[in-house]
Parts: structure tokens; sequence; C-alpha cells
């Protein structure tokens, strides 16, 4: 019996979804009065094991399915396979977000940060058929990480993939879309394309530390493409994150052990610091299309992608002019440039900004029309370049110590009929903004996924249904970008 027939499957998954939407509010209620409550509170839900749907066996799907693209083809394939057994949009993305830590953990590691853009076309969904945005981006440890040599970031991958989980998933169990990660990490994989050229980018540095050495380059020199990269303590922390929940990482075992493992890397972090590090849920900035409307993700990177949007709407050729607004919004976010919705009136002055990280970016569709577009990233090709001793976890930069990266996802639906037509996330460091807005224009105006590829440095991913879904399944398509090394997977 498919889970997504059964009544109590169904009942749990909106009971969890409830669940999260309580105590969010109620947890950001607290926040506010300064309540000592608001430590257990969190523990509370992102303590204990996760809340699943039935373990009833699954049936694979014909016919349509949607369809996935991301920068590692080990990742998009899960998310195809999610979706061929009737998962959600949302339970394809935690599949990829969860793969990407073991095939693609230069860029996406468990220690990673950072956003999507959630999407159902139904009012009575939880962001009342408008997408919302869940931020979990890179967070510096609280205590500042006294003497750290290579601060890190508080890693925020595994609660984020969760909160999308809770808020828009819940037609696979969620331990069976960890699974597939935990077991490519044991039994090791052939060393893909996309994160083959992240190795030889960074080569010899990385190999410095150690417990790095001893997962990439026990040779001496990092693993070439094809050659089997086998991370047996990775596999052990998502088997704990499998039976225990992700709350583990935060509040249990795992955040004990990172509490006195990261000292040894040079960026300390302590319980309290994971305990403390909660998504946020968030409107997104919005701009009218025609009859759509053209969601971005609240943050420095989203205001970028839109800004970049405004002047391809009115100038489709008009990249460069593009690119510069997008440049200019960004570092006027960073100087405190008030709220963000409110600077896509104004007119920036022209601006620079620092050298970026690194990120990665992948979409998903399912056959209802619900969509995901997600933007992660290490804040730097590998992070910190130091594995958490025992954890097989690549340590993130801190946001204090580096500039963060521009995270960018767009999604285009229409309120009036409650559906779906494009959505693109970019990466590329400072182009990844250009990369969304080029992508999403072309798509909207030429019915094909990647109708052109974007301008360099960019990259991006992207799906369009020119006519619509639910409405003309056959007419969605789904692309990544030709220069890259990823994958564009589905059924239609």
């Amino acid at each position: 019996m498919s889970s997504v027939s059964n009544p109590k499957a169904r009942l749990r998954a909106v009971n969890a979804r409830a669940r999260f939407r309580a105590v969010v509010s109620l947890a950001g209620a607290l926040a506010m009065t300064g309540c000592s409550s608001v430590s257990s509170l969190k523990n509370t839900f992102f303590g204990g094991g996760v809340n699943t749907a039935s373990q009833a066996q699954q049936q694979r799907l014909s016919g349509f399915i949607g369809g996935v693209a991301a920068d590692e083809p080990n990742a998009a394939l899960r998310g195809r396979e999610v979706l061929s057994f009737g998962g959600s949009a949302a339970d394809a993305a935690v599949a990829i977000g969860f793969m990407l830590a073991a095939t693609l953990p230069s860029r996406a590691s468990l220690g990673a940060g950072g956003a999507c853009l959630a999407y159902r076309p139904d009012k009575r969904s939880p962001g009342r058929g408008v997408p919302e945005a869940i931020l979990f981006t890179s967070q510096a440890p609280a205590s500042g990480s006294p003497g750290a040599d290579r601060p890190a970031a508080v890693p925020m991958l595994a609660r984020g993939l969760f909160a999308l989980y809770a808020r828009y998933g819940g037609k696979v169990p969620f331990e069976q879309l960890i699974g597939p990660a935990e077991q490519t990490a044991r039994l090791g994989f052939p060393v893909s394309r996309a994160f083959a050229n992240d190795l030889a980018a960074v080569g010899a540095p990385l190999l410095a530390d150690p417990n790095a050495r001893a997962v990439f380059g026990p040779s001496g020199t990092v693993l070439p493409e094809g050659t089997k990269l086998v991370q047996p303590d990775l596999g052990a922390t998502l088997a704990q994150l499998r039976v225990q929940g992700v709350g583990d990482l935060y509040t249990g075992t795992l955040a004990r052990r990172l509490e006195q493992v990261t000292p040894l890397a040079g960026g300390a972090m302590t319980v309290a610091d994971l305990r403390v590090a909660i998504p946020q849920l968030s409107a997104p900035l919005t701009l009218p299309s025609g009859n759509d409307r053209i969601a971005f993700l609240p943050t420095d990177g989203g205001l970028a992608t839109a800004g970049a949007w405004q002047v391809l709407r009115g100038s489709p050729a008009n990249v460069q002019g593009a690119n510069d607004r997008a440049i200019a919004l960004a570092a006027l976010w960073r100087r405190g440039g008030g709220d963000p919705q409110a600077l896509l009136a104004t007119q920036a002055p022209a601006a620079s900004l620092p050298a970026l990280p690194a990120s990665t970016s992948f979409v998903t569709l399912d056959r209802d029309g619900d969509a995901v577009a997600c933007s992660v990233s290490m804040n730097n090709l590998f992070g910190t370049g130091r594995v958490a001793s025992g954890t097989g976890i690549l340590l993130a930069a801190s946001p204090a110590a580096v500039p963060p990266p521009l995270l960018s996802a767009a999604i285009a639906y229409n309120a009036h009929v409650d559906a779906f037509h494009a959505e693109a996330a970019g990466s590329g460091q400072e182009g990844a903004p250009l990369a969304t807005a080029v992508a999403l224009q072309n798509a909207l105006a030429t019915g094909s996924a990647m109708a052109a590829a974007v301008p360099e440095p960019g990259r991006a991913n992207a799906i369009v249904c020119s006519r619509y879904l639910p409405g003309v399944e056959s007419s969605c398509r789904w692309a990544t970008d030709p220069r890259g090394a990823g994958l564009a997977v589905g059924s239609n």
C-alpha cells in the first residue's frame, strides 16, 4: 500500500507540518520576549527522532512524475528515484541535499548552510498557494571561536532539510531519504566529474588536514574522477541521523561529539551554538511578470537576482546592466540598506563585492506542480578544508571570517490558476544571481529549460512548464547547465 493513499500516513504528515508551524511561531514569540523556554521548545522539536510517513511498501509510478536538475549526477538520480515512488518535490529535494553531503561535500557537506524556495499550488498549503523561503544560512558560533585558526560555521544543512520536509514533504519516510546517502558514504562511489573538478581545484592545501587527507587523498594526491571514494565516518553520522533524527546533531550525542572535536579542527563550537541554530521561515521577495509572479529568496542573493530580473524584463539583451544592478543591490543590502522589497524600487549606486565563495544549486518538480529551488554553500570551496574527527563532516567556513555567498533561486507561479510555471537556481560566485535571472527569463520566454547558456562565471539549473502545472504535463522541461557536470532527469 502506498503511503500516499494511507489516511493515517496523511494525518501524521499533516500533524508534523502543524507542529512545525506551531513551534516556529511560538519559539519566535518567546524569543522576542526573552523567555528562557526557547531552548527547551527548540530541543523538543529538533531533538527527538523523525516523524515519518507510513513504512508500507511503495509502488513505482508510471507516466509523468516530474523532474529534477542538480550539479552532481548521483544526487539528481536519487531525486528522480524519490519522485518515481510518489515523493513530493520537497521529498526529492531532501534526498538530493543529503546525497550531496556524500557526493559533493566540497559545496554541500553536512557542515553547509543554504536556502530554499518551496511552492505548492494549493491555497490550503503552508504558503497558501504562494512560495515560502526556508532559510538555513550559515551561522557563526555565538562563542566566536576564540583562538580558532580556521573559524567554522555551525552545520545547518540537516536542520534545513528537515524543516523543508516537515513543511512540504512527508510522502516518503524521512529515514528513506537519508538511507541512500548513508549507503553511498559507507560503501563508496566513483568520484563524479563535478567533485573531481573541485578536488583538482583545491589540491594540496586540502590534504594538509590529516582527516581530509585520509578521505580525499590517501595516496598523497587528490582522488581523480572515477576513483572510489569511501567515507565510513560520514556513513556512521548519517546512520545516526537516520535512526535518532537530525536533532542528535544539535542536542544529542553528535552535538557533544562536535563540541569535543571541532577545537582540534581549528574552529570550536559548543552544544549551545548548535542548539540555537534554527532555520527560519520567511515570505519571499516578489515581482509581477505578466499574469505570473516571480518569488525570490529574501536574502542578498535573492535581492540581487530580483534586481537582475527587473533589468532583463525590460531589456532581455542588457546582460551587463542586469549584472551591475544585481551587484549594486547586494552591496547595498550588505551595508544595511533596509527592507529588501523596498530596495527593489530604488536606484542603488554602482558597487563591487569582494571575492565570493562557491555554491551549488538544485531544483525539483513533482507531478502535482509542487516545486523546490535551493542554493547551498560551504562559504568556501571545501569550507575550512578540515574534517571534524570521527564524524566525516567537512566544516564550512564561518561567515564571520569570510564573505558569505549570494544564494540565488526563483520560482514563477500563477496565483490566479494556482499553478507552477518555472523555476531556476544558480551558482558561480558573484555570477549566481545573474545566472538565475537569465535562466528564468529564457525559460519563460522560450518554454525551454536551458535555451542558452547563462553568462560566465554563472551556472544554473532550471525547470519550466510552458503551459503550467497542474496543466499540460507534456509542456514540462528540465535542464542543467551544459558546461557543468550535473544532470537533469525526470519523466513526462
